[in-house]
């Protein structure tokens, strides 16, 4: 079994658990947490492809053309040539610009190269993608605040120590006009005529600088200056990622297979991606408890989405918590504190997202039961019932003995005892599903240390809650 196969069995046993215990959540933080420096090199060639492909939106041409490049470099005894392109446009970095990095990692530590282009020619002319106006050039010092700003708040995802840095002034401002030209022949202007943010600015009479257009063609030089074999970027280069196949075509050269990468949604829940300029971004230098604070903020639509997007989760286990949110033997509210507690253990470490994740408890969780209007009511006349006819017959909380069963194998099924002081939950157990209730009610009292059965006793199964009356 790989090293990510042994991480990952250990992982989707802690997912069975209870995943509201502080205990279990920091063990699972604690296992995922560690894969971003887990050796992959021992993943065969197909199981690299699909690893990296699970997280795109795609990989031109094909995956299984991913899956056959790294089979055939690891046939040659060498690496993989991996390219990102950064132009440093901004000193405003935040969890969105992650997401590739992340995948960077993964590439770096199945033993390929990385090169980061820094474009610092191409930030002069201004990335136009998806934009309605023209972006202001960068002057050389924005550009080095800038690169030195966001390679120190991406680190925690990406280890710059190990990749290879190049400036694309170092080819691009020895072109000389005839080699331009020359590929520029070669090149329909019908390739940059295909954006659709060109074909609206010149319906709607806006301009369109000449260097705007030439864009994609000279990002594209990079390519094949570098021979990359692999070139990611967001989804919104893929236009210019397509060109620097072409331009590699042009050169007499094998074309780089191209990965696009999601745009992440903000956490307003609007569909806009995440940016400083809308306000629905997290700031990588923002507090643990911020972080932690934000993440809980989502909709919950968006938490498979952002547990891809920056966990190393594998497809299995987003699978596992879903099942089991489906199944109501887990609540989202437990599964997106997993994720805001991912977030900030990335950036600020295990120790700080467990404090975050208590601090967030004791100031927004402390909701009393009590509160919860038209609550069903187990009367005292059942506590002589099993477990499992309370739920099945009482509540119709479980479809059957056997599905009662299956959320205590789950850790779903438990017993809340609310005193002044807060809470008291006792998980229970398949025994514990054939025995009375008050049996099971006493041995709660008992655990929260009440002797005189004076608190107000709740059981939830999954994320069902009814109140226990007299028993």
């Amino acid at each position: 079994m790989t090293r990510l196969g042994k991480s990952e069995a250990r992982t989707l046993e802690l997912l069975a658990q209870d995943l509201s215990s502080d205990a279990t959540v920091e063990e699972l933080l604690a296992e995922t947490g560690a894969r971003r420096q887990l050796d992959l090199s021992d993943l065969s060639p197909k199981e690299q492809a699909a690893l990296i492909a699970g997280r795109t939106v795609g990989v031109l041409p094909s995956e299984g053309a991913l899956s056959s490049a790294i089979e055939a470099a690891r046939a040659e005894g060498r690496p993989l040539r991996v390219k990102l392109g950064i132009d440093p446009t901004s000193s405003d970095v935040h969890l969105g610009h992650t997401v590739p990095m992340i995948i960077l990692s993964r590439f770096q530590r199945m033993g390929h190269d990385i090169v980061l282009i820094i474009g610092d020619i191409t930030a002069k002319i201004g990335d136009p993608s998806g934009r309605s106006d023209e972006r202001p050039p960068l002057t050389d010092d924005d550009i080095a605040n800038n690169l030195a700003t966001y390679r120190d708040q991406v680190s925690p995802f990406f280890d710059f120590g190990r990749a290879e840095f190049r400036r694309n002034s170092e080819w691009l401002a020895d072109i000389r006009l005839p080699e331009l030209i020359g590929v520029l022949s070669q090149i329909p202007v019908s390739m940059s005529l295909q954006r659709e943010d060109f074909r609206s600015r010149l319906a709607q009479g806006h301009g369109l600088a000449m260097s705007e257009f030439i864009y994609a063609v000279v990002m594209a030089i990079d390519s094949e200056k570098i021979r990359a074999d692999i070139e990611l970027g967001g989804v919104d280069q893929l236009l210019n990622m397509q060109m620097g196949r072409k331009v590699m075509e042009i050169a007499g050269r094998k074309p780089q297979l191209v990965i696009s990468m999601p745009l992440i949604e903000g956490t307003d829940g609007s569909g806009a991606k995440m940016s400083k300029s809308k306000g629905n971004y997290i700031a990588l230098t923002a507090t643990a408890d911020d972080i932690f604070g934000k993440i809980m903020s989502i909709p919950d639509r968006l938490m498979v989405p952002y547990l891809k997007a920056w966990t190393e989760w594998t497809d299995a286990e987003v699978v596992a918590a879903v099942a089991r949110i489906e199944s109501q033997s887990l609540h989202p509210m437990d599964l997106k504190k997993v994720i805001a507690g991912e977030a900030v253990a990335a950036v600020h470490g295990l120790e700080a997202a467990m404090a975050a994740r208590r601090h967030f408890t004791a100031q927004f969780s402390r909701r009393s039961f009590g509160d919860v209007e038209s609550l069903p009511v187990v009367p005292a006349a059942h506590g002589n019932d099993p477990v499992a006819v309370v739920l099945t017959q009482v509540l119709e909380f479980a479809a059957s003995t056997s599905a009662a069963r299956r959320l205590a194998q789950q850790k779903a099924l438990r017993l809340v005892v609310e005193t002044s002081e807060g809470q008291k939950t006792v998980t229970l157990s398949e025994d514990d599903v054939t025995r009375p209730l008050h049996e099971a009610v006493k041995t709660a009292l008992a655990a929260a240390g009440d002797t005189t059965g004076a608190n107000t006793v709740y059981l939830k199964a999954g994320r069902r809650l009814a109140k226990i009356e007299g028993v």
